[in-house]
């Protein structure tokens, strides 16, 4: 049966989702913290590509440097978190799928996220 109800005529009375607008704002939050420690990180790059190893450990160890690139890693996984999540939840429309995908967005950015703040800790404290 053909529904003659317009978008709008359907939509009313749904209510909102009551998230669209927390997750709106931390998107932008987290672009906004992104874009000095995005130039630092290219700064940082570009000084560790003239050294050798053993520059880039001592470098890393410093703990301004080792608080950044923690930092800068964490925006990043968080930002991208955010964004494989609003995609997924405007494009993908079988509850299932959309609940799996969900999941693994988290578990993915979740565990690289980890295993990179893991990296870093390990060299600025004298693990590696």
């Amino acid at each position: 049966m053909a529904s003659y109800r317009t978008p709008l005529g359907r939509a009313r009375g749904l209510g909102s989702a009551k998230h669209g607008a927390a997750h709106w704002v931390s998107e932008r939050v987290s672009s906004i913290a992104l874009a000095p420690l995005v130039v630092w990180a290219i700064y940082g790059i570009m000084r560790l590509a003239a050294g050798d190893y053993g520059f880039a450990v001592h470098w890393i160890q410093d703990p301004l440097n080792a608080t950044l690139t923690a930092l800068t890693l964490v925006v990043s996984f968080w930002h991208m978190h955010s964004g494989m999540r609003v995609v997924v939840e405007d494009y993908i429309h079988k509850t299932l799928t959309k609940s799996v995908l969900l999941l693994i967005n988290l578990f993915v950015c979740g565990l690289v996220g980890a295993l990179a703040i893991f990296a870093v800790l390990k060299v600025a404290l004298g693990g590696a």
